[in-house]
């Protein structure tokens, strides 16, 4: 199929309004932060070349991204056999 053959009928032309007030969502903000990590496994990470640190963010978002939604710890029922909070074993 040609460029000219394609129908756009149905689409409508979008004018400066649109690209005014159009934004960019990608990539999400970064935000700087200290992690300890093992030594092993930051030796791994380096181990691959430059980049560790977007090695580290793509293998968390795999992980974030591949997980369902969950309630967060302060709204989820509390576990069985769970401790309650400031219990001190005797």
């Amino acid at each position: 199929m040609k460029d000219g053959e394609i129908d756009y009928s149905d689409i409508p032309p979008l004018d400066k309004s649109f690209f005014t007030k159009a934004t960019e969502s990608w990539p999400p903000a970064k935000q700087q932060l200290t992690i300890r990590l093992d030594a092993d496994v930051l030796m791994w990470l380096k181990a691959h070349g430059r980049g560790y640190q977007t090695r580290i963010n793509r293998i968390l978002r795999a992980a974030m991204e591949g997980h369902s939604q969950r309630r967060s710890r302060s709204t989820a029922a509390p576990r069985k056999n769970a401790r309650p909070r400031g219990f001190k074993p005797a």
